[in-house]
Order: C-alpha cells, then structure tokens, then sequence
C-alpha cells in the first residue's frame, strides 16, 4: 500500500484513476520507462501545461541518469503496467519543470533542446532569469508551485532488452559494444553498404570519444582509447570516400593528423623533403608539376618531432585522394609524396595514385583550354568580312 500511492513520499498525493496489471516493476538503473504524461497548475480551472499525447510520441526515460526531474522516477516506481494515476506534488518537487519542459518543447520542434544554455548545474540553470522561450514556463521559473501530473505506464524494459543509446551505457557497456559495432561495419563494407557500416564506425567512435572526455589527455588512459578511435575513423572515411562525400573525409582526416602532429599539418617547414620540378614541356607550371616521390623514400623523420603513428599514412593516403577527387591538385601530391616518406610499403599504390592524378588534371586543362580559349577573340567568318567590304573608305586626302 505503502509503495503504490507514496505515502511514505513527502509532497506528493497519488490518485489512481485506472488500475495497471502485474506487479510493481523492479526499477534498477539502466532501466527504460515508456510512459504518456500530461501536466496541469493545480488551480481552479487545471490549466494545461504539456501533454505528451499532443506531440504523438510516448516519454522515455533511463533510470539512474540523473533526469533532471527525479521525482518522477519515484512517481512511475508505484505504478502498474497500464496504469493511468494523477499526482499532486509540492512545490519542492517542481522546480525544474520549466527547464524540463522547454527541452521536451524543442525537441518536439526539431530544435536543439540544449539551445541557448549556459554550462553549468541544473540548480544554477534554475536561476538564471533568462526567458526559457514560453511565457508560461517563465511564470513556473519565477514562481515555483504545486503541479498535477497524469501519468499513464505503458512499459519497463530491463536495460538488456532494448538497444541503448551511448549517452546510457556504462564505461564497461561502451567497451563492449565498439568491437561488436566495429565488426557489424566491416561486415556491411563486404556487402558495400557504405552508408550503414559509416553509421558503426561513427556510433563506435561516439563511445570511445565519450569515455577519452573523462580522461585526461595524452596520458596513458586517453592514448589507449585513441589507439582504438584512429582505424574507426580511417574506416568511416573510407566508407564516405566511396560515398562521395569527399569534404567529410578532408574534415576528419585534417582532425586526425593534426591531433596527432599536434602541429598545422600544412606547414612544409616540417617537411624539408617536398619538392616539387616543372616538367620540361609548354604546360603550365601548376598543371605540369611532377612530384619527384622517390626522393622522399630516403628522407628522415619531420624535423621538429618523434616518428608519426604508422596510421597517419592512411589517414594521408585517404585525405590525398579527396583532395584529388575535389581537384585540389597541390595538397593531394603533398599529402601522397608525405604517405610514401611515412610507409614504404604504399610506395608502389601512391605512384598509380600520382599517374591517375597527372592524366585527370591533363584531361582537365585540354577541356578547360578548349572551353575557353575563343573567349576573347575577335570573331572570325563571312560576317566579319562583309564588314571590311562594306566599310567606306575616307576621302582623298584623309587617311
């Protein structure tokens, strides 16, 4: 009796209106609540506030992850599957309703809810005086008061029987879960769904980029995890590299190598081996530029630094054929001459890569030539000679 209407609860009076089945659920954290709400001020008219029915869509939420309104992990703890109960609860109870309510309302917009929040507790929110976008979530911030709630439990799923998202897993479920997704993307690269095995490797990179945030870094911790955060990222931008998306692969492979060199990436300085010779025929010195590559198989190490990770090469050899791809001709010889100084072994892949490179830009400049090379000149044909025949000519004595 006492665990079904809360009577051991200060603040709060519950009111069942339709009785659920089964027993009470056994709550733990991880665990997931589907539930429809509607939310009114305790005054005469009971004026609605939210209802979630209005939006079409059930609320969801985790136990255990600090919801900002805890209260109500309590009240759903007393109820039923299927249960349909109203809450009266004190103004102790209440408080960070409107916060609450203002990210439901944005979502339900398609907006950000976190949009225009400071970084800081969710106490400290309450009392940053700003308008929350909705004049009577205002009136609730600045006046704190009793609120009803009708709550009606559809369901409890243990935290095994649903997918989680990331933000709900533990540090040891994200362990867990990259290699399974890392393995699900290679499986759907084999089948060439690139699409869907770029969503694994991002979903896998999240979890890890979540657990490197509580790690200080550089240190032990944090170069563990970004040892397993590298081939997931090379991966997916091989999958958009096939995609297409040829500027997100430019995007994520910059990050890499520059987390990684800890210094810009297109500073030649810390690469004294990047030379570049016109080639000896008419063609212009930027369309003709041969890059002399096995010169770099006998450099050393880049001044300035240790040995660069055997990964950067890919992360190089990756982000040189997006540069191609997008005719960014200059960075994409720097990047392959840097993968043939960094791997030897891709010695022979980056020289193909340069033949393809030189005959598309060739291909490139005859088409561009031909596009406009009568641009600017005087047109030529039967009408420009009627012209001359039916110039007049001056009279004697007038040149």
């Amino acid at each position: 009796m006492e665990e079904t209407y809360l009577l051991n609860v200060e603040g709060v009076k519950k009111k069942i209106l339709h009785g659920g089945q089964g027993e009470l659920p056994k709550l733990q954290d991880g665990s997931k609540i589907t539930f429809h709400f509607q939310t009114l001020k305790d005054d005469f008219e009971r004026t609605v506030i939210d209802d979630s029915r209005e939006a079409g869509i059930p609320m969801e939420i985790i136990v255990g992850k600090m919801f900002k309104l805890e209260i109500w992990e309590t009240l759903l703890s007393s109820m039923r599957t299927g249960e349909v109960a109203e809450f009266w609860c004190d103004a102790i109870h209440t408080g960070m309703y409107a916060l609450v309510s203002r990210g439901m309302r944005r979502i339900a917009e398609g907006r950000d809810p976190l949009e225009g929040q400071k970084h800081r507790c969710g106490m400290g929110n309450m009392f940053d005086y700003h308008s929350t976008g909705y004049d009577d979530l205002d009136e609730l911030q600045r006046t704190p008061q009793p609120l009803i709630f009708i709550m009606e439990l559809f369901r409890v799923e243990e935290p095994s029987a649903y997918k989680r998202d990331t933000w709900a897993m533990s540090r040891e479920e994200k362990l867990a879960a990259v290699p399974i997704l890392h393995s699900e993307g290679n499986r759907l690269v084999l089948r060439k769904e690139f699409g869907q095995a770029a969503a694994k490797y991002q979903e896998a990179v999240i979890c890890l980029r979540n657990l490197q945030a509580k790690e200080k870094p550089w240190e032990d911790g944090w170069l563990k995890l970004e040892s397993l955060v590298t081939p997931l990222v090379l991966n997916y931008c091989q999958c958009q590299l096939e995609l297409g998306e040829y500027y997100e692969v430019l995007e994520h492979t910059t990050e890499l190598l520059q987390k990684h060199n800890g210094s810009p990436i297109h500073d030649n300085a810390h690469y004294p081996c990047v030379i570049w010779i016109p080639m000896s025929n008419a063609e212009p010195v930027t369309q003709g530029l041969l890059l002399l590559w096995l010169v770099a198989l006998s450099c050393k190490t880049p001044t300035g630094g240790s040995p660069l990770p055997a990964d950067n090469a890919k992360a190089y050899f990756k982000r040189a054929k997006a540069h191609a791809a997008v005719w960014n001709e200059r960075e994409a010889r720097e990047d392959f001459l840097r993968v043939a100084h960094l791997d030897p072994s891709m010695a022979a892949a980056v020289k193909k890569e340069l033949k393809q490179l030189g005959e598309r830009m060739r291909k490139k400049h005859v088409e561009d030539r031909k596009r406009y090379q009568g641009l600017f000149q005087p047109p030529r044909g039967p009408r420009a000679s009627e012209g001359q025949e039916n110039r007049q000519l001056p009279p004697a004595g007038y040149s």
